[in-house]
């Protein structure tokens, strides 16, 4: 007889495919209405408001902040609940949020509409996304992760001409307020008709040691602290080249319009490769995707310094590295943790990730202004190669592990 807390889904309730596609296509929709929002709108509020730009930009920083703080309890959340009331609640936060931001009059509310936003974020984004597939299938959510990640490869690529297009005909705060009807209608009630209400069955431990399950043993703290550390500097670099792309460009004799045209490499090659990793990565261990990943990306930024002539060859490779990353993100901390830990440690792990995300664009306008081009390029060779080194020696210490296993 099943025991009362084992929950499981019954063959057919819900087909993987179609849980995967719903959570691909609420990254799409998470990604485009948060993140990339104000790249399309921060002109306009300014047009509108008179508010200075880099008051308005705050906005995202708040938000990717308060989605750090809220990171952790989400993950736990989903750990004892599953993500279907979890993502729900997001999207309904994230909708919440945006309505603040749409009728704010005043500075203050637009910021704390973001904060609104950014607690929404936290239960919304890929690390939530990829918790609730741990604690759905556990050591076989691999495959879900990386399908989830070539759905949110398209957000800006969807999302940046729809959001022009109603700036358009309804304002900036009309897209606002269209987003968080599509939340509310997909985003929100769609997790609650399609992901699976599940609370993974706790394996047995030792000693009915139960309550310990979560946490992490002596000899995995500093593996948990370098995958910490190498997610983090990850998402450091993101932030940077997607705040400082298209000035670094501009500022190498680029014009506006060449610039833009090789900003749009980035999505076709971080897809293009997601894609083969999702072919091919069942048959490795990820931390070889995290391998690669950190390669790629420090070749991209090492071939920046090679000219315009190889900017296209740099953006595709940095783009390529940052995508499979995405992959890694989820896949590896599922590995080398297990299932049973997965959605907990997922949100301690977002904390780090998302404050480096909010604080990386000042880092790097910060750069740009004090030395330019050059020196700004030099940062991100330096992170990117910091980052080569953090996960060679992970790399040593996960073939170890395999080894004495």
């Amino acid at each position: 007889m099943m025991a009362p807390d084992a929950i499981t889904i019954p063959a057919g309730e819900t087909r993987r495919g179609i849980v995967v596609a719903m959570l691909g296509c609420m990254q799409i929709l998470a990604w485009g209405s948060t993140f990339y929002l104000l790249p399309v709108l921060a002109r306009p509020i300014v047009e509108d408001t008179g508010w200075a730009y880099d008051r308005v930009m705050a906005g995202l920083a708040l938000g990717l902040l308060a989605a750090g703080i809220v990171s952790p309890r989400t993950g736990r959340l989903i750990g004892r609940h599953g993500g279907r009331r979890v993502l729900a609640g997001g999207a309904l936060l994230v909708a919440l949020g945006l309505v603040i931001v749409a009728s704010a009059r005043s500075l203050p509310v637009y910021l704390a509409g973001w904060i609104a936003l950014g607690a929404g974020m936290g239960a919304s984004l890929y690390d939530a996304a990829f918790a609730t597939l741990g604690a759905l299938y556990g050591t076989a959510a691999r495959g879900p992760i990386a399908a989830v990640t070539l759905y949110g490869g398209f957000a800006s690529t969807v999302c940046w001409p729809f959001s022009a297009f109603l700036v358009g005909h309804v304002g900036w705060r009309g897209v606002c307020l269209a987003y968080a009807a599509i939340h509310l209608a997909f985003g929100c009630v769609g997790s609650l008709l399609v992901i699976p209400s599940r609370r993974p069955q706790a394996p047995a431990v030792a000693n009915g040691a139960r309550r310990a399950m979560p946490g992490l043993a002596p000899g995995e703290r500093l593996m948990f602290a370098l995958v910490s550390a190498v997610l983090t500097l990850g998402a450091a670099i993101l932030a940077l080249v997607g705040s400082q792309l298209i000035t670094l460009l501009i500022g190498s004799g680029l014009s506006l319009a060449e610039a833009v045209g090789l900003g749009m490499i980035i999505g076709p090659a971080a897809v293009g490769a997601r894609s083969i990793e999702t072919l091919a990565g069942a048959r490795y261990h990820p931390i070889w995707t995290m391998v690669a990943s950190v390669t790629l990306v420090s070749c991209g930024a090492l071939l920046f310094f090679a000219g315009p002539g190889a900017f296209a060859a740099a953006i595709a490779t940095y783009a390529a590295g940052n995508g499979i990353g995405s992959i890694a993100k989820g896949t590896l901390p599922l590995a080398l943790f297990g299932p049973a830990r997965y959605p907990a440690l997922a949100g301690k792990l977002a904390l780090p990730v998302l404050f480096a995300m909010s604080l990386s664009p000042y880092v790097g306008a910060w750069s740009f202004q004090a030395g330019g081009v050059k020196a700004t390029l030099t940062l991100l060779l330096a992170i990117a190669a910091t980052n080569v080194a953090l996960v060679s020696v992970l790399f040593v210490l996960t073939r170890g592990r395999r080894s004495a296993g």
